[in-house]
């Protein structure tokens, strides 16, 4: 009796279980030095993705300008929703390992005699009600092609949601850069428009020298050049600046408040400072940005995927069964004696198919 269980026990071992045909995961080491050439007993700190934005950019006008784009920004109300795509696949991808149970009715009036409808003392009609509860065409995945997939809609999963936290970055930064750039302009402007006023004086000056026959033609067009080069100038930079202004609103998603790009006393020096990244940080801190991280979660769905590319060459074994009640009189379908039940096992080996399944591989 022992001896009859044990392939039973086997079976039911690997029903549960299978197997796995995807490639040993493991790591590409980094082509950098793993430790900084300076003084090992300094802190590495806390990784850039851990660290929250509020911490690093500390001024309330620059913090108003990032609020604004993370909750108008567009690009990363993609992300977002990639990631319910992504996580929407995984569960789909997921669901493929159990079976979908359904209740099913059907009923059915027949003649073998196409001129039954017609003329009723010709034949009879039969007629064929069911109602079933079971499953439809479930793999069993013994080769572990469909937890193949999972693993792999888990990485894509996984990678988006890494690819949304790099995005997220991005923009916080790109939000300060720009910021930055539109009060250096502020700065700019002001220090062209300084020059306007002292070029003007110059031009006064050179002509009532000029008129006074002090000085020759020469200098005075020479004052009055200058001039117009520092209203070049001046127009020049107030273009750059509206176009960075517009950049950052492209950023926010609304347009930039007066008072977060308004000219202070102090210009670039009324900023807050932000804190310093410390130098030595080990080349292990790469693996916890995000883009590097959701580049290894591509990798590691990439290599489940050739699990699921090798499972092809081997048996798929689906089953359908269900269990219900049938009888030829809609009355009678629940009465004693209508049980009813299927079990239909089925397997599908690839012989040939042109080189398909090498190719998926």
């Amino acid at each position: 009796m022992t001896k009859k269980l044990i392939p039973t026990a086997l079976a039911a071992a690997m029903l549960l279980a299978g197997c796995s045909l995807i490639p040993t995961y493991e790591r590409p080491a980094a082509p950098v030095p793993t430790t900084f050439p300076g003084d090992p007993s300094q802190p590495a700190g806390q990784a850039a993705a851990a660290l929250p934005w509020q911490d690093f950019f500390t001024d309330p006008r620059l913090a108003g300008l990032i609020q604004t784009a993370l909750a108008n920004n567009r690009d990363l109300r993609v992300s977002v929703l990639n990631i319910e795509q992504a996580r929407a696949q995984f569960q789909i991808e997921r669901s493929a390992l159990f079976p979908a149970l359904g209740l099913t009715g059907s009923g059915s009036r027949s003649s073998p005699n196409p001129y039954q409808a017609f003329d009723s003392s010709v034949g009879s009609v039969s007629s064929q009600y069911s109602v079933n509860f079971g499953f439809t065409a479930w793999e069993l995945d013994f080769f572990g092609r469909i937890r193949a997939l999972k693993d792999q809609a888990l990485a894509q999963y996984l990678a988006t949601e890494e690819t949304r936290k790099a995005a997220q970055i991005s923009l916080i930064a790109a939000v300060a850069s720009g910021w930055i750039t539109v009060m250096a302009d502020n700065e700019l402007l002001e220090i062209t428009r300084q020059t306007m006023v002292t070029r003007a004086e110059s031009v006064r000056l050179a002509k009532l020298r000029f008129d006074n026959g002090v000085s020759s033609e020469i200098d005075f067009q020479a004052a009055n050049t200058a001039a117009e080069s520092a209203r070049a100038t001046y127009a020049q930079q107030q273009r750059a600046r509206l176009q960075d202004e517009n950049a950052l609103a492209l950023l926010l998603g609304a347009p930039v408040p007066a008072a977060a790009i308004a000219s202070g006393t102090n210009g670039l020096d009324s900023i807050q400072p932000m804190p310093d990244v410390p130098a030595g940080l080990p080349s292990d801190m790469l693996i916890e940005r995000p883009d590097i991280r959701a580049a290894e979660q591509q990798l590691i769905a990439a290599n489940a995927n050739i699990g699921a590319a090798r499972a092809n060459f081997f048996p798929r074994v689906s089953l359908t069964s269900s269990i219900g009640t049938a009888s030829s009189q809609f009355s009678g379908l629940f009465d004693r004696g209508s049980k009813a039940w299927s079990f239909a096992p089925t397997v599908t080996l690839p012989i040939f198919d042109a080189g398909n399944n090498w190719a998926t591989l």
